[in-house]
């Protein structure tokens, strides 16, 4: 038995093909536990698949699946359940960004209606929508279990021309905070995790790179250089992917049986003061 006892642990991780959802997904096969890994990717997913057979004693498989899209969200935990007969614990990862300016003069990068609902269906409905179909398989197993959702330091902080994204992921905290004072009781404990500026992931495209540079006014090479500075934080780095694992995986584990309804700020000490 590990420290953490996750061996045979069913857990589901949305957006678990790339970026910091794959470094979840590695970590929990690390310690043992069985990993479905839901992604809009199929190509990713599977690869995803056979990067996380070669870390751990543990299984993962893929199921593709569209986090907005409720018949594909219960069809992902039933596919889990089908599986391994159970589900744990889900993170709730999946998330995207477009960043964009409120007002724009030259109209070029402006929040549109399109594109606020966009990121409100991934990043809130997608996790209402698995939260909600992940707790009552929990509830109707008696097992109870454990809920991560993924949230980001800019939901405390707000983030320069990603009001959008800021805004979703506060909701996300809030969520996180509501559903443990619904769930607590009935044995499922609820966690958020807001990590703040990570390591590189190769998931920021030059188009994103390029709107987010344009958002604020500098060149994407300011903005790299922004974002490799760490003046801002006082641990004098940015985080590694590996550090988000490592919190996950305890979050999941009993080891953090009391910890419910709070979110993590995961930044290095990073703050407005």
């Amino acid at each position: 038995m590990s420290w953490t006892n996750l061996e045979n642990k069913v857990v589901v991780v949305t957006g678990g093909a790339a970026g910091i959802g794959l470094a979840v997904v590695k970590g929990l096969v690390e310690v043992g536990a069985q990993v479905m890994i839901a992604d809009f990717s199929e190509e990713a997913g599977f690869r995803a698949v056979e990067e996380a057979h070669s870390d751990g004693s543990g299984q993962a498989d893929f199921y593709k699946c569209d986090v907005t899209s409720k018949k594909d969200v219960d069809a992902l935990i039933e596919a889990t359940v089908q599986k391994w007969g159970t589900v744990d614990a889900l993170v709730n990862n999946a998330g995207i960004n477009v960043p964009r300016l409120l007002v724009d003069p030259a109209g070029k990068e402006e929040l549109t209606e399109e594109i606020w609902d966009k990121v409100f269906a991934v990043n809130v409905k997608g996790q209402f929508l698995c939260a909600q179909a992940a707790a009552r398989q929990m509830l109707a197993s008696g097992r109870g279990g454990v809920l991560i959702n993924m949230s980001s330091e800019s939901g405390l902080e707000g983030s320069e021309g990603q009001s959008v994204y800021a805004a979703t992921k506060a909701a996300n905290q809030n969520m996180t905070r509501s559903w443990a004072k619904e769930l607590g009781d009935q044995g499922i404990r609820i966690v958020g995790v807001a990590p703040g500026i990570m390591e590189t992931t190769g998931m920021r495209s030059e188009s994103y790179e390029a709107s987010l540079a344009y958002t604020r006014g500098i060149s994407v090479e300011d903005l790299r250089a922004k974002y490799g500075s760490t003046s801002s934080i006082p641990l004098g780095r940015s985080g590694k992917l590996s550090e988000v694992s490592d919190l996950v995986v305890f979050l999941v584990s009993e080891r953090a049986s009391y910890l419910h309804g709070t979110t993590i700020n995961l930044s290095g000490g990073k703050s407005r003061g």
